[in-house]
């Protein structure tokens, strides 16, 4: 049963569209500009691509609940959870939703390269990415009391999903497991095997922690109800424009109510970007280690700081 759509973010693509005809920009923001607006169509088509299989296969059954774009926020950490799925057992299933423009690559060590062309990336492991959440996540299934019949803490299980054309290479099995990395067409079949592969003595462990359709409903309800939704029309602090030089003040245009709001705040154009600890991106709070290597590499990001994650898209 699909308890939870994704979040509408035709607010986000309009407002940068919008701000891609200002003439206020200065090289640095247009370069932002231009790479955040790829990066939020991308994940909107890859959670979309997503979301369709997903529906398909789980729509028309009452015993996993299907929530799509979840974003919680727990003693100011941020979990962003492209798909949740939970069952009977009250077993949690995070499912990663990433859409590369390039092959992946698995070594035997868990990293993870994208290739384009003749060039090659190192990224963030999306797998790691989604246990932080799990981590997010269990803490507030505690406080909501979300537990299972015989067990305080939930399974958690982790899928990272790709888009059905891509191209994975991945290491021998025996050095690194990937098979909860798949395209996104063939979570049926990971679901099925997973299910009858399970360990040992876990269909008298999940016969203990059945609850009823009613009381999964009811469970994720509350977690949808944990909901929060990013802000659609959020900048970054350096996205302000500056102002152009002139006697007469301009009058303003009817553009979107955060144009105007961060037109009217210009920052110089000599001015240094401030070192904060907090990525540019998606604005939540990054590691010391992840601001000085940014502070390090100015040239690559232009004198910003970004989480791991968005390091990536540089």
């Amino acid at each position: 049963m699909i308890l939870k759509s994704a979040d509408d973010k035709s607010k986000r693509l309009a407002l940068l569209e919008d701000l891609q005809r200002s003439t206020l920009l200065d090289f640095r923001q247009k370069k932002w500009l231009r790479e955040e607006l790829v990066r939020t169509r991308k994940g909107i088509k890859g959670e979309q691509d997503s979301a369709h299989y997903l529906d398909n296969y789980l729509g028309d059954t009452e015993n996993l609940a299907l929530m799509h774009d979840l974003r919680l926020v727990v003693d100011g950490e941020v979990a962003q959870i492209d798909h949740l799925v939970i069952n009977r057992a009250l077993g949690m299933y995070l499912i990663e939703t990433k859409n590369y423009a390039g092959n992946l690559v698995i070594n035997e060590l868990g990293e993870y390269t994208v290739e384009y062309d003749d060039c090659r990336f190192g990224i963030p492991s999306p797998m790691e990415q989604s246990r932080r959440h799990e981590r997010i996540l269990a803490k507030l299934l505690e406080r909501l009391d979300i537990v299972g019949r015989t067990q305080k803490t939930p399974d958690f299980h982790h899928v990272v999903m790709l888009h059905p054309k891509a191209v994975i290479q991945r290491p021998p099995s025996k050095l690194h497991d990937t098979r909860d990395v798949i395209k996104a067409d063939q979570f049926p079949s990971w679901h099925d095997q997973f299910v009858s592969s399970h360990r040992v003595g876990s269909v008298f462990k999940l016969a203990m922690n059945l609850r009823s359709v009613d009381t999964v409903k009811e469970c994720a309800q509350k977690l949808i109800r944990q909901h929060r939704p990013a802000d659609q029309l959020h900048l970054p602090d350096f996205m302000q424009p500056k102002q152009p030089i002139s006697s007469v003040p301009a009058k303003p245009s009817k553009a979107s109510a955060a144009h105007v709001r961060a037109e009217s705040a210009p920052v110089a154009a000599s001015a240094e970007p401030a070192k904060k600890l907090i990525c540019a991106t998606c604005g939540i709070k990054i590691s010391f280690p992840e601001g000085k290597f940014c502070w390090n590499n100015t040239k690559r990001f232009g004198g910003l700081q970004y989480c791991r994650e968005h390091q990536a898209a540089f």
